[in-house]
């Protein structure tokens, strides 16, 4: 799944980009998200697990992420990530760990004009759906949507709270 959605997002993983990834767990995908865009970019990490937080901050120490953590360029938070991290947003491309039974409108309103959010969608059934949104102030969206198999579902981040 790391794989798939860091393919979606490549394009709008450049350097000087600002990205989030929700749900950052391990802290592995906003580590590489962080190297892609570089000291010139922010990426930032929510989770509302503290010891996950922890965990993943520990992890990213060790890897060549750490410069860009201990410059600023990099941040992980403990937060709920249906709210997003407003201060540090408009962002770039916006990365979602963990299902939500809807869009969540917090992370809409922090994606930036021709942005692309990738978030697993969905209840009974999943789609991974990629939001591109279009160049314009009101939140317009071109949507495209890859169902899951019941061995491949995210957590249900309602479910997990």
């Amino acid at each position: 799944m790391h794989s798939f959605c860091l393919s979606l997002l490549a394009d709008y993983l450049k350097p000087g980009n600002v990205v989030l990834d929700v749900g950052s767990g391990s802290g592995y995908l906003t580590a590489v998200f962080g190297l892609m865009v570089g000291e010139t970019g922010h990426t930032v990490g929510v989770e509302h697990i503290s010891e996950l937080v922890e965990r993943s901050i520990d992890a990213i120490k060790m890897t060549p992420a750490a410069a860009l953590m201990e410059k600023g360029h990099l941040v992980v938070h403990v937060a709920d990530g249906k709210l997003g991290w407003e201060e540090c947003g408009p962002y770039d491309a916006i990365h979602v760990g963990a299902a939500a039974a809807e869009l969540p409108e917090a992370l809409v309103r922090q994606l930036k004009p021709g942005g692309r959010m990738v978030i697993p969608v969905g209840t009974n059934s999943q789609v991974i759906t990629s939001f591109l949104r279009k160049q314009s102030t009101s939140p317009q969206f071109h949507t495209f949507s890859w169902p899951l198999s019941k061995r491949f579902e995210f957590v249900d981040y309602c479910r997990s709270l």
